[in-house]
């Protein structure tokens, strides 16, 4: 051909995956070839379609004039030539070939198999009437028909010949109705349930522009396919359908702001207030310009790892490999993932409304043959096994992409542009200013050139085989093809080898454009490779189960056939990348199982959390102005330990806050001492041995393995933790509730749990009372477990006022016990005119809870400090000689 320059050069570099190795380039009329000498790898045959960009570089300080090529199966290789004139010849040769400007010049209309396939059936393989059929169409329901408005595609031109619509439609009605339909793309069936009669439909948006029109046959069309359960010819009309409800949805699959800003250009979607027995949902699904610009960022990536790693070559002696320079960080920001992730909740909303609801689905975007496509054939490979045997899923791309018109010549951009192809040489001119200036306009021009048809290329069907292949893997017992069937599929999605993917609609396919016969009778279909027997036997997964998918199945996890994928757990398909698992998804995390915990962690080793243990040496952090040993918390303050605990105080463990002395001196003793942790003093060896074992657990609960270990311990073992705490308190209860002479003034370990009368204050050696005692004797009441919740039915010693009680609280102040004469609020005389004026609560919330306070405080008091009792009983009257007039407690 006149486009090849050159047909042969020897002694070039090839540089791919890291390794260079020297061999022969051949460029013939359809492929590049590279031959490596020796023998020492696969010969590489690269059709021209498949090549997305090439770049010619500047001569490198070697001599070496780089080429380097970008390929749509996400392969780079670069070729180095020994002279710029063979750089040239062949960077030319594989632009003029490339670029090619009609389609019936690709390789498809010169491939003639040798030897031939076994089978000639790729193009007749969908039959409309035996799909249909299958479904159930004519047989099991009469509700639909076949139309013949566009045997000669002069109704819609994008439709398939044999169109299916409600019986109780007439063509007239379909003439009208397409007049308000994007193309003519009027509601048509695609899917039929095998159950439950429920469909699945697909059409275009509805032209309502801004003057908000409506039509009458739009509306009488969805209506009847909408009831297409009880058609009058049907025979399930007297049949109840069970789960048949008015769920019916009209699906956009465009944001709500794309679809509502096509109303300026005369189209929009549809005011749901004529079309009453339905909803309508927005799925969010961007259009084809974003998702060229989402995996144009995912192979910008893959390229500055490629040209990084052979940067690394070229400048190392021995040759890197096995080494991951891929940025993942670049791969979650260009958004791939989550527009995988959005077709899929739309596919489960679709396959739920039919299998569960056995209702109806009317599917659309814009013009519905992208979107509307990826939506209608992944749910309905959800829902029918059928579709996810070999033969099933060749069925499924030939009804819902090939017939129903995806163009796919204009997405995958078979007929490629000048643009990719860029000659980075401008800079090594040697011609003077005038030849710098020519170089300079022709890139521009070619930067600029007039490129319609690349806005068109958009990633769609290999977005739709990146979601199968996602289902595929959460499901992979339920596909009779493997991974290697889907690569394949996409791999002559781009080689331009076979006529199917070659045209935008059945129209262009059956018909051509009148000079000779069809494509279809010039091209080889597809679908002969994928079921000769060599390619069948590589395709099939040894694990399918199509057993799994009866319908009749009762046993435990049956799902009758029907997939709900997740949609949340989608990865990069990294075998069609060419990268490992690892490289593109991270490395798996496993699930990390927590040991079962019996007893407190004790030591640092028994930590299954952190089992690094923090040195005595180093320093603990200052102690806090509250010992942990009777730190608790705010009932209405969050407690980092118990989160669900409503904790109460008693009377010593409150007397026991030494509010006023925020302030600590003394810091933890390091983990090695032989005395208490968290005592600021001394302790003696008095306490029991019970009590002694409880808070050593407690503490080296606290202070085993550092700051680090507790948050572990903490997070881990919170149980453990409440269970060491509970016993510490349980047994310094009875051993105090056990004693009844008078508490011993000496300190002893369990000191910070005593009444306050017998404590010192934090960092002080003296003790002070809260006021001057009128008795020498003092037997505190029995503590009771301060973690339990304080359910008190008269005021009592350890009813206290604590600075922590809401005022808003829902908790009502309590009202005295029969027999004890109420204390006043205050010294001034009681109202004769109010009979009881301690039992009327105050309007205001936050006064009534001060005077309940107040008598609190009063009371205890009273009882504290009174000479000739002990602990007075509620039918003895206290002394007024040391009330609290103002109510504000002692200090």
């Amino acid at each position: 051909m006149d486009a090849i320059r050159v047909s042969k050069v020897e002694h070039v570099q090839c540089t791919k995956g890291g390794t260079t190795l020297s061999g022969t380039i051949h460029l013939t009329p359809h492929h590049l070839i590279f031959h490596y000498d020796g023998g020492k790898e696969k010969e590489m045959w690269v059709p021209y379609p498949l090549i997305s960009l090439v770049t010619r570089l500047p001569q490198t300080l070697q001599g070496q004039c780089p080429v380097t090529f970008h390929c749509r199966t996400f392969e780079t290789f670069s070729l180095e030539f020994s002279s710029e004139s063979d750089a040239v010849d062949v960077f030319e040769s594989v632009k003029e070939l490339t670029v090619a400007p009609s389609v019936h010049q690709l390789y498809a209309f010169f491939y003639t198999p040798n030897p031939p396939f076994p089978t000639q059936s790729g193009w007749s393989i969908y039959s409309p009437r035996e799909e249909f059929g299958r479904m159930g169409v004519g047989t099991r329901t009469k509700a639909w028909r076949f139309t013949d408005i566009n045997k000669d595609y002069s109704f819609c031109p994008t439709y398939p010949a044999k169109l299916l619509v409600p019986t109780r439609i007439s063509d007239t009605t379909l003439q009208y109705a397409g007049k308000y339909r994007s193309k003519c793309r009027i509601p048509v069936l695609s899917y039929l349930h095998w159950s439950n009669f429920a469909t699945i439909t697909r059409s275009s948006q509805p032209m309502v522009g801004l003057t908000q029109n409506r039509s009458i046959q739009d509306e009488k069309l969805i209506e009847t396919v909408f009831q297409s359960h009880f058609a009058p010819d049907s025979r399930v009309s007297n049949a109840v359908v069970y789960g048949a409800t008015t769920t019916n949805l009209i699906i956009d699959a465009r944001p709500t702001t794309n679809a509502v800003a096509n109303t300026a250009k005369g189209a929009g979607t549809e005011n749901m207030d004529h079309y009453k027995e339905a909803k309508k949902v927005y799925l969010g699904i961007d259009h084809i310009h974003a998702m060229r610009e989402s995996l144009g960022k995912v192979v910008d990536a893959l390229r500055e790892a490629d040209a990084l790693i052979a940067s690394i070559n070229h400048d190392l002696s021995d040759q890197v490999t096995g080494v991951s320079v891929l940025d993942r960080g670049a791969l979650r920001r260009s958004g791939w993932l989550r527009h995988i992730s959005i077709i899929l909740e739309g596919t489960i909303l679709i396959t739920r409304n039919v299998h569960v609801n056995s209702s109806h689905v009317l599917i659309h975007c814009s013009d519905g043959w992208d979107r509307t496509s990826q939506l209608s054939s992944l749910s309905q490979l959800c829902l029918d096994p059928f579709y996810r045997t070999i033969k099933g899923f060749e069925i499924l791309i030939e009804k819902d992409w090939l017939s129903y018109g995806h163009k796919f010549l204009d997405r995958c951009g078979h007929l490629s542009s000048d643009k990719f192809f860029v000659s980075n040489t401008e800079t090594n001119s040697n011609g003077g200013s005038a030849d710098a200036a020519q170089a300079f306009l022709a890139s521009m021009q070619n930067r600029f050139a007039s490129q319609n048809h690349v806005k068109e290329t958009s990633p769609v069907f290999h977005q739709f085989l990146e979601t199968v292949r996602q289902i595929q893997r959460q499901f992979p017992q339920r596909f009779e093809f493997n991974e290697r069937f889907l690569h394949q599929l996409y791999y002559h999605l781009y080689s331009c080898q076979f006529g199917t993917f070659l045209f935008n609609s059945e129209r262009d396919r059956r018909l051509g454009d009148g000079n000779g016969p069809p494509p279809s009778e010039r091209t080889v279909s597809v679908w002969d490779f994928f079921n000769s027997p060599s390619e069948m036997e590589q395709n099939l997964y040894e694990l399918y189960d199509p057993l799994l998918d009866d319908p009749a199945s009762r046993v435990p996890g049956a799902d009758m056939g029907v997939l709900f994928p997740n949609p949340k757990d989608v990865r990069f398909w990294h075998g069609l990348y060419g990268r490992t698992d690892e490289e593109m998804n991270g490395r798996h995390m496993p699930v990390f199982v927590r040991p079962e915990v019996v007893g407190p962690v004790e030591t640092a080793e028994d930590d299954p959390v952190n089992r690094v243990a923090t040195p005595s040496s180093v320093p603990l952090p200052p102690s806090p102005s509250i010992p942990p040993s009777t730190q608790t918390f705010p009932r209405n303050v969050a407690n980092p330990l118990l989160e669900t605990s409503d904790l109460s105080l008693s009377a010593p463990e409150l007397a026991s806050l030494n509010l006023g002395s925020p302030s600590v001196v003394e810091s933890f003793r390091p983990f090695s001492s032989a005395s208490s942790n968290f005592s600021m003093k001394p302790t003696s060896s008095a306490t029991s041995d019970s009590s002694s074992r409880s808070l050593a657990k407690a503490q080296d609960f606290f202070a085993g393995g550092g700051v680090k270990s507790v948050w572990g311990k903490l997070s881990s073992n919170a149980s453990a933790a409440f269970s060491a705490v509970q016993g510490a308190y349980d047994g310094v209860a009875k051993d105090l509730s056990s004693r009844s002479s008078p508490v011993s003034p000496s300190p002893s370990r369990t000191e910070e749990l005593s009444a306050r009368t017998n404590l010192t204050s934090w960092g002080e050696e003296e003790a002070h009372t809260i006021a001057p005692s009128r008795s020498t004797s003092f037997n505190p009441p029995s503590i009771r477990n301060p973690w339990a919740t304080l359910n008190s039915s008269k005021p009592s010693a350890s009813s206290v006022f604590s600075p922590y009680d809401n005022p808003w609280s829902s908790s009502q102040p309590q009202a005295p016990v029969s027999g004890e004469e109420p204390k006043p609020p205050s010294p001034l005389p009681i109202d004769p005119t109010v009979s009881d004026p301690s039992l009327r609560a105050p309007a205001n919330p936050i006064a009534r809870s001060n005077s309940s306070a107040s008598r609190r405080v009063d009371n205890f008091a009273e009882k504290d400090f009174n000479s000739n009792s002990e602990l007075s009983s509620p039918s003895q009257e206290p002394s007024s000689t040391s009330s609290d007039p103002l109510g504000v407690g002692f200090a």
